[in-house]
């Protein structure tokens, strides 16, 4: 190509960005200019579900644009984040995010790059895992629950929302940590597991605190917590650790996008969220459930992705977890 015509292209696709710009600015400063699309990966009245409405009622009030929310469940929070993953990056489909992407993309269960193909808006809250029995259970507390599944290999059963998930994942490492073989029954959701459980249809439910309500209620029971500390609300049940078991679990829920949303548009979502985490709706709701407000930004957020993963990746490996799936 000679001198000149290079110049021409050049000119010629300068003027072409520049062109685009004021379009891209223009979109930007008028976002949203109508109702945004959330996708709730989990069913309707499970604690993600109810947090995630509390936060939209929120952020739409920021954003001056209703939020609706969608439930798009199935394969542990997959199906709604590949949806979401695979969505036009225009700010109008956002969604939240399941921590445990970070372990289904390196088991080949989801294709999606949790690096590369989500834009991020803000981790806002945590969840307080537990193990939860119906109050008539023979079962009084944790060491009597190891010592049955001990004596019973493979027959006390456990709701949980998925294979693969963080509660799924979890009892297990607790198991392996126990020196049990407890047999893993998948559901959709938490709130599933919950009416399997109430509905005597499995013996065990490890969850987050979808069972709060039932257990202040006196139809629960609460074995142990699987945080670090122990409960703000059930301070006398004990966290595994305080049990003898080295495992701590823990899942914050964020918020995201596709990948490609603009800046501008992104950083209006980032302020939105900012201001919803901290709303009176959103953290009643968290505190109706015990649920932590745990708050990143989405810079630190991704960070915290990124960390995770190279722990997940570890704890794969550990557990044998492709091979546990298979089977």
């Amino acid at each position: 190509m000679n001198t000149t015509r290079r110049h021409f292209v050049l000119g010629s696709l300068g003027t072409a960005a520049a062109a685009a710009l004021p379009a891209l600015s223009a979109q930007a400063a008028g976002y949203p200019e109508r109702a945004i699309m959330f996708l709730c990966p989990w069913p309707a009245g499970g604690t993600a579900d109810v947090t995630m409405r509390a936060l939209c009622t929120a952020a739409s009030r920021e954003l001056g644009q209703a939020i609706a929310v969608e439930n798009k469940t199935g394969a542990s929070g997959m199906i709604g984040l590949k949806a979401l993953a695979s969505a036009k990056p225009d700010g109008y489909t956002i969604g939240q995010i399941p921590i445990s992407v970070t372990r289904f993309s390196q088991l080949g269960m989801v294709q999606v790059d949790p690096l590369k193909d989500l834009s991020y808006i803000a981790r806002v809250s945590g969840q307080t895992f537990g193990i939860a029995v119906r109050s008539n259970a023979p079962w009084k507390t944790l060491k009597d629950l190891v010592a049955d599944a001990k004596a019973r290999p493979g027959l006390v059963t456990y709701g949980t929302a998925g294979f693969g998930g963080a509660t799924h994942v979890g009892m297990e490492e607790f198991a392996m940590a126990a020196g049990v073989k407890f047999n893993a029954i998948p559901f959709k959701g938490g709130a599933d597991a919950l009416a399997a459980l109430m509905g005597g249809h499995v013996d065990v439910l490890a969850d987050s605190s979808s069972w709060a309500p039932q257990v202040r209620a006196g139809q629960l029971r609460l074995l142990a917590t699987w945080g670090e500390q122990r409960s703000a609300e059930f301070k006398d049940t004990p966290t595994l650790r305080d049990a003898g078991y080295d495992v701590v679990v823990d899942a914050p829920n964020g918020i995201g996008a596709p990948a490609g949303v603009p800046a501008p548009v992104l950083a209006r979502l980032r302020t939105a969220f900012k201001a919803a985490a901290a709303s009176p709706e959103f953290t009643a709701a968290c505190a109706r459930i015990d649920a932590p407000l745990m708050y990143q930004d989405a810079p630190d957020y991704q960070k915290y992705v990124s960390a995770t993963m190279d722990k997940e990746k570890v704890l794969i490996e550990r557990l044998n977890l492709k091979e546990l799936l298979k089977s």
